[in-house]
């Protein structure tokens, strides 16, 4: 590696290894400083988790940061304005605007959204679980409830634990069903690996089967063996009928898991009528290659299910990810090598921990939306009920929101409606980076540190990793010096929340009363390595603060960690961060008896709340299935809406086109490189035509994250590029019933031309 030496600001000039945090995906870069500026970023051959591969958007962290847009100092709204403002200038605005509304309104009136980043951020992803209990917000919304709640309800409810998500063995599987996913622009979805495609490959070069099932010839499609193209929205009742041949041919084969599972039974009634037959027309499928379809999984000596995004965000998405694990068990494939299975992170998340109100189970419906009477799930509702809440006069009526890395205007169902309804709240406070669709309405926004300047370790990835692994990096420029950690940041605007000044917050304080009471949670498990511990000796021997302090303690009380002394030997903070290549425990091994917090201590395959929700599956397959479905994508050079504004990743050929079968397009009078107004009930936008066999006939396409057309954002690239807001489309009332996540594809649409 080159030397590194100092440069004329104080940044480190020369050669620095660093993690991706863009994805799941955790790719090891090898970034270079010259003058203070990322002059180049290539991928680093030597880390141990990704091995010399990256993608297009791995190579951009030096545009990011450099990004002229990117915001460096919080920007106060005066009259119609933004203007740059001091900290403690932003802070005071920020008490004035939040008591104010409290005063008037009560705490009630004031709500906050999460977005996506907050995932892969090192301050975000760790303090969120600080912020909401310690701010007093009674209810929440989430960019969950558009893309995963379904495994997160399906989950809870069969392992006990909201996060306890299987993920497949890729490099020890024979056979690998997918569903719903697409890695080669994801990289991996609540599946964390480095070259998802590469590892595909290695399954088919050692006589193993992978079979990707989507509307759409994806590109993950044509680098596997089958595509079945089937119907949007029909997954569940193809895995159910998948379970219905298992049962009829004497397939059931669970092994060891038999004596860990109820429900076999259950699921056995449940599926009874679901044959292939049944099912066919409404999948689209012919019933032999259904039928097939389950022999070839049963037959496999290792094989997985697998299925993500769009599996969750259909109108049965928790029946299909639920079928997903049942599909796991039945075949005798959960839990053991090359079948699905349950990482083992060198500093486990803290959000693995079971949260007090569901200590006794998880159960669901606590309370309603005010408007829609939209039912709880997991402590939300659907995000697209926040429009109505702002919109609607009367009590509880939302008046003050706070947006944490998130920009809901484009990404939530019925985005219309929300764009509409942000004007009306008498405070918005946004933390994040750039004045985007959904900041622009904001009355204050505080600014975090750019991707370059925190530490990374992802919090909660490594717990969906395909191998037991970890790796550190240190910030690799500092932030200005007055500027506040997105931590230091939430922290304060909870304590203001509770009444407090801007001034008198004890930041410091306050993060003390968070570990102390994350280390008590964890000494009083029985479970834990630091069991029985006494918390003051555990708090007495951090010696960090912040991010730094809770992940040396994830991995101290982790699987290798030292245990604060008790293994001399063990690891610490200090120790993974001298091995800036990451350290690798090795594979995957079983570990469902040490993870399992259901009430009974089994898996619960047939969990009441889940399998009534089979009769409504029997009525969809009676429904006649008329005109076009529209369906969602991405690109690996877009990362929702926020990589848009990096102008290397969105020059060359145009990507935000409806993609529609050349069948469909004659009939309807499309032609390519034409335009096209596509309608739904929710709305109407016009996109430039794509006519492509890649699609299914039936479906069309549109890609997520675009319309970057609104007056008043600051983002230039974007801007030039702005495409079309699939949301727009979106109806909001539509939403998987179980869950809540909102149904962003099947959506019927009209399209003709423009």
């Amino acid at each position: 590696m080159a030397a590194v030496t100092s440069s004329t600001n104080g940044t480190r000039d020369g050669v620095h290894v660093r993690t991706c945090p863009l994805c799941e995906a955790m790719c090891g870069l090898r970034v270079t400083v010259d003058q203070g500026r990322v002059t180049k970023i290539r991928a680093n051959d030597d880390d141990v988790w990704s091995r010399g591969y990256i993608c297009p958007k791995g190579t951009t962290l030096g545009e990011l940061h450099h990004d002229p847009d990117r915001l460096r100092a919080p920007l106060v709204r005066r009259g119609d304005a933004f203007h740059e403002v001091s900290w403690d200038e932003a802070f005071a605005e920020v008490e004035r605007l939040l008591h104010g509304v409290i005063e008037r309104h009560g705490k009630g009136a004031v709500t906050t959204y999460i977005g996506n980043p907050t995932a892969h951020n090192f301050s975000l992803s760790r303090y969120v679980a600080a912020f909401a209990p310690m701010s007093g917000i009674e209810r929440l919304y989430s960019a969950g409830t558009v893309d995963q709640w379904p495994k997160n309800v399906s989950s809870a409810l069969l392992f006990g634990g909201m996060w306890l998500f299987p993920i497949p063995d890729l490099d020890r599987t024979d056979h690998l069903l997918m569903l719903g996913a697409n890695p080669h622009a994801s990289q991996g979805s609540l599946l964390a690996a480095a070259d998802v495609l590469g590892r595909l490959d290695a399954i088919r070069a050692r006589g193993g089967k992978v079979v990707v099932v989507d509307p759409r010839r994806t590109g993950t499609a044509e680098r596997a063996d089958e595509w079945v193209a089937i119907r949007p929205g029909t997954d569940a009742a193809l895995l159910l009928a998948m379970v219905q041949v298992l049962f009829a041919e004497g397939r059931v084969a669970p092994g060891p898991l038999a004596a860990r599972t109820n429900g076999i039974e259950e699921v056995e009634a449940l599926c009874r009528d679901f044959t292939p037959e049944a099912v066919a027309s409404t999948c689209g499928l012919p019933a032999e290659q259904i039928r097939r379809l389950a022999r070839e999984l049963s037959d496999a000596p290792r094989a997985a299910v697998y299925g993500r995004i769009g599996t969750c965000n259909q109108e049965f998405g928790t029946l299909a990810s639920w079928l997903v694990d049942v599909l796991n068990v039945l075949t005798g494939n959960l839990d053991c090598e090359g079948g699905a299975m349950f990482s083992n992170p060198i500093a486990p998340s803290l959000a693995m921990l079971t949260p007090p109100e569901f200590a006794g189970g998880f159960t669901f419906h606590r309370w309603k939306s005010r408007v829609r009477g939209a039912p709880e799930v997991l402590g939300q509702v659907p995000v697209s009920c926040l429009a109505e809440e702002i919109a609607t006069p009367g009590e509880g009526q939302i008046k003050a929101l706070i947006t944490i890395a998130g920009n809901p205007v484009i990404s939530a169902p019925d985005a219309a409606k929300l764009d509409a309804a942000l004007p009306e709240l008498e405070c918005m406070i946004s933390l994040d980076n750039w004045l985007n669709e959904t900041t622009r309405h904001a009355h204050v926004i505080l600014p975090g540190s750019s991707v370059l300047e925190q530490p990374h370790y992802d919090e909660l990835i490594w717990s969906w990793a395909v191998r037991n692994a970890g790796k550190f990096s240190p910030a690799l420029f500092a932030p200005e010096p007055a500027r506040p950690a997105e931590w230091q940041i939430l922290l304060r605007l909870a304590a203001m929340l509770q009444g407090q000044k801007a001034a008198d917050v004890n930041v410091e304080a306050l993060d003390d009363l968070f570990f102390a009471g994350i280390v008590a949670t964890v000494a009083a498990d029985s479970r834990s390595t630091i069991a029985g511990r006494d918390p003051g000796e555990i708090t007495a021997q951090a010696t960090t603060t912040g991010p730094l302090r809770l992940l040396d303690f994830a991995i101290r009380t982790g699987p290798w960690g030292d245990r604060y002394g008790e293994d001399p030997e063990g690891l610490t903070l200090e120790k993974l961060a001298a091995q800036p290549n990451g350290l690798d425990m090795g594979p995957l091994e079983p570990r469902l008896d040490e993870l399992l917090r259901t009430p009974s201590g089994r898996i619960e395959l047939a969990p009441p709340y889940i399998p009534a929700d089979v009769a409504r599956l029997r009525e969809r397959l009676a429904r006649r299935d008329e005109g076009l479905v529209l369906v969602s994508r991405r690109h690996v050079r877009s990362n929702n809406s926020w990589m848009h504004n990096v102008r290397s990743l969105v020059t060359g050929k145009d990507r935000c086109t409806l993609l529609i079968h050349p069948d469909d397009a004659r009939r309807v009078g499309l032609e390519d490189g034409g335009s096209a107004r596509v309608a739904s009930r929710a709305g109407s936008l016009v996109a430039p035509v794509e006519v492509s066999d890649e699609m299914r006939p039936g479906v069309v396409c549109l890609p997520h994250g675009w319309g970057h057309d609104k007056s008043g954002t600051r983002l230039g690239v974007a801007s030039e590029y702005a495409g079309v807001c699939n949301n727009v489309l979106a109806p909001g009332d539509l939403v998987d019933v179980l869950s809540g996540n909102a149904i962003v594809n099947g959506i019927p649409v009209e399209v003709s031309p423009a």
